[in-house]
């Protein structure tokens, strides 16, 4: 199955439904897809051809939904970037992928004027939010208003046939590039479709569903709300942000939210306001995924909501998801991001490569249709990810994370290997520390990370921020963790601050607290 057959499918059994709601904007099914064919033929006009790369860099909207299925159904591949991408990472971006056409909003140009004499390949920059667009002098690009295209009455619209196959590529969705330059993660049609089947299967999605996304579409977890809810044929409810959660919590009583996915630093944020004074009747289920939700906060959310069901998940960008938490199986195992989803197998291997017994800490490695076919343009980054699995010519996904499983089969993070802290030549995971620490009254985040030090080679350091209201000093932290902690294992350093850097998908960012100040 190919990715834009999600809509299509849906718009031929649901045509009236109301596929989305993006603020007073609301769209059925057939309406959606007859902007997505108007938007598709002109990409064609552009020059689009199978397998091309279409960057998408906008806000969560309307506009950006219909560029994703109109690339798809031009054949192309697409790319969603964040809209805060600035230029020079914005021209590698465009560079490294040899997108043809960019699609992005007219008050951004301003700003990344300084991409189009760097970026041979780019054509096309076609243009929401306006109704013309003039030509920049002395760029060799054409610019096209995108409104134009799709305020076509949809009685015109003309179908498209089907312009690949299943293993053809669907999507390079480039990571933060945290350990360096971005790199593209190669998806076909293959590897999202089933991601999209196993998830909408343990969450048991249907047509009932109403989905409600803040996350922004550069991030796989938002994006992947949107096909999924397309793919069962629900109402995806695209907020632009969570900015304000008051209105996202309003928003969920109005459209009788059933989904509502988040991360671990939205979670926290919630656990700081009065739930109670909100309507959250609808609500069916909640998800979790980005980082290890602390055991406090899944306690506490369960006292507050417990009629939601709660997914604790794990998953990276290389194959999307890879386990979740069963709801029933929470209270007794709080701590675990489950078992290996529908349709992929994971298993913990040694430094040699070797599968070890339950409790061991290793490697995580995950088997499935879901796994990327590889970064685009790295080789050899991908022969160190993508190692020979089992079956003749298989090859399985090295995840780089840390975990040990129990006796039952269940997963649990231990760390990023990149994350982990060798001070006193003990070897310490940062997640340990924080869930100690996040299980302190008063406590709403908390990031633990190595800082050099001279003598112990590297010395345990804790960020913490205070829930609203709450008063709390280092020697409270200092003090609570030695209760809780082997010796080695105790912060030498803790800073109390008012909030964590993230990145731009949620994730407290422990590289840019390691940085020394004024860095």
């Amino acid at each position: 199955m190919r990715v834009e057959e999600f809509l299509d499918l849906s718009a031929e059994r649901l045509q009236d439904k109301c596929a989305l709601v993006c603020g007073e904007r609301r769209l059925t099914y057939g309406e959606i897809e007859a902007g997505c064919n108007h938007l598709a033929h002109a990409l064609l006009a552009e020059g689009v051809e199978r397998e091309d790369r279409v960057a998408v860099c906008l806000d969560n909207s309307v506009e950006a939904v219909m560029a994703i299925f109109a690339a798809l159904k031009a054949g192309a591949a697409f790319m969603m970037l964040n809209p805060t991408t600035r230029t020079e990472k914005l021209t590698y971006i465009l560079n490294d992928s040899r997108a043809k056409v960019l699609i992005t909003h007219a008050k951004r140009l301003a700003s990344i004027a300084g991409c189009w004499s760097g970026t041979p390949h780019l054509r096309s920059v076609v243009v929401a939010g306006t109704d013309g667009v003039e030509q920049p002098a002395g760029v060799d690009k054409r610019f096209v208003p995108l409104n134009a295209i799709l305020d076509q009455p949809a009685a015109t619209s003309r179908p498209l046939p089907r312009r690949g196959m299943e293993f053809d590529l669907a999507a390079l969705i480039y990571t933060s590039g945290s350990t360096g330059r971005p790199k593209g993660v190669m998806m076909t049609h293959h590897n999202m479709a089933s991601a999209a089947w196993s998830i909408t299967t343990y969450l048991k999605n249907t047509e009932r569903d109403v989905i409600i996304n803040v996350l922004p579409l550069s991030f796989d977890y938002g994006l992947y709300q949107v096909l999924m809810g397309f793919k069962v044929g629900g109402t995806v409810v695209l907020e632009r942000s969570f900015t304000y959660p008051h209105v996202v919590l309003d928003r969920i009583r109005k459209e009788r939210v059933t989904g509502f996915p988040v991360v671990p630093t939205i979670l926290a944020i919630l656990l700081q306001m009065d739930l109670g004074k909100y309507d959250l009747s609808s609500l069916r289920y909640i998800t979790s995924t980005g980082a290890a939700l602390p055991v406090e906060h899944i306690s506490r959310l369960r006292r507050l909501l417990p009629h939601v069901e709660i997914y604790s998940m794990y998953g990276l960008t290389e194959c999307k998801r890879v386990s979740y938490l069963p709801p029933e199986e929470i209270d007794a195992r709080p701590d675990s991001v489950g078992k290996g989803m529908p349709g992929v197998e994971v298993y913990v291997v040694d430094e040699g490569g070797n599968r070890v017994a339950p409790g061991v800490v290793g490697e995580l490695v995950v088997r499935g249709a879901n796994v990327m076919k590889g970064y685009w343009g790295l080789p050899e980054e991908t022969a160190k990810a993508l190692r020979p699995g089992s079956a003749p010519g298989e090859t399985v996904l090295y995840t780089g994370d840390l975990f040990r499983m129990d006796e039952d089969g269940y997963l649990y993070f231990v760390s990023r290997k990149d994350d982990i802290i060798k001070t006193r030549g003990e070897k310490v995971s940062p997640k340990e520390i924080e869930d100690v620490i996040c299980s302190m009254e008063g406590v709403a985040e908390a990031a633990v990370f190595g800082v050099p030090d001279d003598i112990l080679g590297e010395a345990v350091k804790a960020a913490v921020v205070p829930r609203d209201g709450a008063v709390l000093t280092g020697n409270d932290v200092l003090r609570h963790c030695r209760e809780h902690l082997e010796d080695f294992m105790v912060p030498k350093y803790v800073e109390v601050c008012t909030s964590l850097p993230k990145t731009d998908t949620g994730k407290v960012s422990r590289k840019r607290l390691a940085e020394p100040r004024g860095a």
